[in-house]
């Protein structure tokens, strides 16, 4: 696939975002953009959505990074993963849903579990830890004025210390802007995430 600017209307001709050609972005953005396709084959149309604001691009894929690829703490990246597509499913976010669930089947190596935790993560196959760390994320996501001690002992109860609970609503607030971004970009999933990992 192409770097292809994105049909972004949304309302109708008179709020169209364009996205400059792939060459006449910053050497850095172009750099990153020509890396995830090396990688992945495709280009996601968050990098496409992104790269007509350099300087937004730049921090949400740092803050990103920072969050989603630190080796450290009792979070794997499956467990990171699943916290962003029950937050993005609370959110009502397709794009993000789609996107990170193709990220958690390749993480988790578990087929359904992405297409279980968007529908119903309390019906998920997911153990009682797991559990606990979305019914946190997901308030975080939701209900963030309502949290208080109790949330933080269940999560302590499964193993869970301060670093991870922060990471966990740093993840969850983090999407809750990115969900946002995207349903007012009217931001597609990449029809090469559908089939990721099934």
């Amino acid at each position: 696939m192409t770097y292809e600017p994105m049909n972004n209307n949304i309302s109708g001709d008179d709020c169209v975002w364009s996205v400059p050609e792939l060459s006449a972005l910053p050497d850095d953005v172009r750099a990153r953009i020509e890396e995830v396709q090396e990688k992945a084959g495709f280009i996601p149309n968050v990098f496409v959505s992104l790269s007509r604001r350099p300087a937004e691009f730049r921090a949400f894929f740092d803050y990103h990074d920072a969050l989603m690829l630190k080796d450290s703490g009792n979070l794997s990246k499956a467990d990171r993963e699943m916290i962003v597509v029950a937050t993005s499913a609370a959110n009502h976010c397709h794009y993000c849903v789609i996107a990170h669930g193709a990220l958690l089947r390749i993480y988790s190596k578990k087929p359904l579990l992405a297409d279980q935790v968007a529908v119903n993560y309390k019906r998920a196959d997911i153990t009682a830890r797991e559990r606990a760390m979305l019914d946190y994320a997901v308030k975080v996501a939701t209900r963030s004025d309502q949290l208080d001690d109790q949330d933080k002992s269940a999560l302590i109860m499964h193993g869970f210390d301060a670093e991870d609970i922060w990471d966990i609503a740093s993840i969850s607030a983090f999407f809750g802007m990115s969900n946002r971004l995207a349903n007012a970009l009217e931001m597609k999933p990449n029809e090469e995430f559908y089939s990721m990992a099934r």
